[in-house]
């Protein structure tokens, strides 16, 4: 079996890259297919399913959800997919990927040192799925060392994928190993 994931943008890409091979089953392959933004995904999703006719590839589709109503925004990507019968699993990154590292603070004290886990913190970003603009609260917290690409390459190599504190990141994570049963 192929997993291929749809993604908005290279950052994502890079997360995955890193932790894909840590949740997958070894005898799982897997192709991360970056997009430079929503428009640019939405408008490949329905070409990418009809025109990928490989045996056996399931996709998954990764859009962050911003400030959209998750519910309307999922139902618009599924409308998109209607053009195939391929095996899509879609998935909702609330509210933005920044959030994901933002679920696991010693990830990203490994990644740019310092004192990130402080009580301060620690309770700040309990319900990292919450947080408004979390790429700026990252770029905050991490004396604005974060850059989207190279971040997500850095702190996804140190992520610990039971206990980051993301919802959306456990569900991701879940439905992912669901879907490749």
């Amino acid at each position: 079996m192929k997993l291929l994931f749809l993604l908005e943008e290279e950052s994502c890409k890079e997360c995955l890259n890193n932790i894909l091979p840590r949740i997958l089953p070894p005898h799982i392959e897997f192709i991360c297919v970056a997009h430079t933004g929503k428009s640019d995904l939405q408008r490949s999703i329905p070409i990418k399913l009809k025109g990928w006719n490989e045996p056996n590839a399931k996709f998954i589709i990764v859009h962050d959800q911003d400030n959209h109503n998750c519910i309307d925004l999922k139902n618009k990507l599924k409308d998109l997919c209607l053009v195939s019968q391929k095996e899509v699993l879609i998935r909702i990154v609330c509210t933005e990927l920044e959030s994901w590292y933002l679920g696991d603070l010693e990830a990203l004290e490994q990644a740019y040192g310092g004192n990130i886990c402080t009580d301060k913190n620690i309770h700040k970003f309990r319900n990292p799925d919450s947080i408004i603009n979390s790429k700026e609260k990252l770029k905050e917290v991490t004396q604005n060392k974060y850059q989207p690409v190279s971040g997500s390459r850095q702190i996804s190599t140190y992520m610990d994928i039971r206990k980051n504190k993301s919802s959306s990141f456990q569900i991701f994570v879940r439905g992912g190993l669901d879907f490749c049963k």
